[in-house]
């Protein structure tokens, strides 16, 4: 099982935060919304749910501290929109 770190306005696996074996980034926009802009995963981790489980880090810490989520990145907007499950913290 692949921990996952915290670095700024990041959730990574890897033991590099500048070159992680995958990430999940966002950026603040206003006071109570962020914005996913990108989602990797190295070809040696793909197929192994890392991405869903970075992108559920950051809907974990959107709900602790009451904000909305654009999904900005394709990834993350093709899962957050078409599940039900994401619709309290979609904006």
């Amino acid at each position: 099982m692949e921990e996952i770190k915290i670095g700024e306005n990041t959730f990574y696996v890897g033991d590099d935060l500048n070159n992680p074996q995958a990430e999940i980034t966002y950026f603040p926009r206003g006071k109570d919304v962020i914005v996913i802009d990108h989602t990797y995963v190295s070809p040696e981790l793909r197929g192994k749910g890392i991405a869903l489980k970075l992108l559920t880090k950051v809907v974990e810490y959107a709900r602790k501290e009451h904000l909305k989520i654009i999904p900005l990145c394709s990834y993350a907007s093709k899962v957050m929109r078409f599940n039900d499950e994401y619709k309290d913290v979609l904006k």
